[in-house]
């Protein structure tokens, strides 16, 4: 359904929290029923987990998606394995809720520099922030799924610094 969004037919498609490599899947399939060329797209994407990991890896080699998940597993919001790189897409299905993300190296990050700091409980917010910082801003694209919020809060603590509210 994300794919269906995004319309992801071309340039680079990034998920942060890749898991298996599903959601490139799908897009790939998607992208082959309108008659796109699963080719075009370049997808990156990481994940934590070293045997979620390796899954994606063979996930994706079986199915000829060419891909770059980095190097190794790693945190996103610890080891950006795409540090200074934007994407024209991205899909995602972060972790729900998830606790024990925040690491003390975190606090300056320039991720979140110009917005409030994510609460160290939930990483919802800390998810869309990095999101936000690898969007292509001239043409970017994305879609992603999260856990029943307060999104009144949510976007409101997503807004700029010194801005007071949404136009």
């Amino acid at each position: 359904l994300i794919a269906a969004f995004i319309e992801p037919f071309d340039g680079t498609l990034y998920d942060p929290c890749c898991g298996s490599g599903g959601m490139f899947v799908q897009c790939a399939k998607y992208v082959e029923l309108k008659q796109g060329d699963i080719k075009a797209v370049n997808v990156y994407g990481q994940e934590s987990d070293p045997a979620t990991y390796r899954l994606a890896k063979m996930n994706l080699a079986v199915r000829g998606i060419s891909h770059h998940l980095g190097a190794k597993n790693a945190s996103t919001f610890t080891n950006d394995m795409h540090k200074g790189l934007v994407f024209d897409y991205i899909m995602a299905n972060p972790p729900f809720n998830l606790k024990k993300w925040y690491d003390d190296t975190l606090s300056n990050d320039a991720r979140w520099a110009d917005y409030a700091l994510p609460p160290e409980s939930n990483a919802n917010y800390a998810w869309i922030l990095h999101m936000l910082s690898k969007i292509n801003p001239v043409k970017g694209v994305a879609g992603f799924l999260l856990a029943k919020c307060n999104l009144p809060h949510l976007l409101q603590q997503a807004l700029p610094l010194g801005k007071e509210s949404l136009p």
